[in-house]
């Protein structure tokens, strides 16, 4: 008799480990789908908006790259429009 019980008490507690498995292979199954449709989809949204401002970065400092070469430019040409000026000084 007390063999009995103890295998009745083994079925209900196996019974529910059985429920509380399901209980849990149902929550991660809902989390994989959250993580695949939603999760993902929207990590890739920002990466892409990401990539986005980045390349819009890129295009604004290469405009600020350029000033910077004329600005550079612009001041090696005055340098040498004073030196040519005083040699024209010098001869007339």
């Amino acid at each position: 008799m007390v063999f009995n019980e103890r295998i009745g008490r083994l079925e209900i507690d196996f019974a529910e480990f059985k429920e509380k498995q399901d209980k849990l292979d149902n929550d991660v199954t809902g989390m994989k789908l959250t993580l695949e449709n939603e999760i993902r989809t929207n990590i890739m949204r920002v990466a892409e908006g990401h990539q986005d401002l980045y390349r819009k970065l890129r295009e604004a400092t290469k405009i600020d790259d350029e000033k910077e070469m004329i600005a550079i430019r612009v001041n090696m040409l005055e340098t040498e429009l004073r030196t040519i000026k005083e040699r024209l000084e010098r001869i007339a």
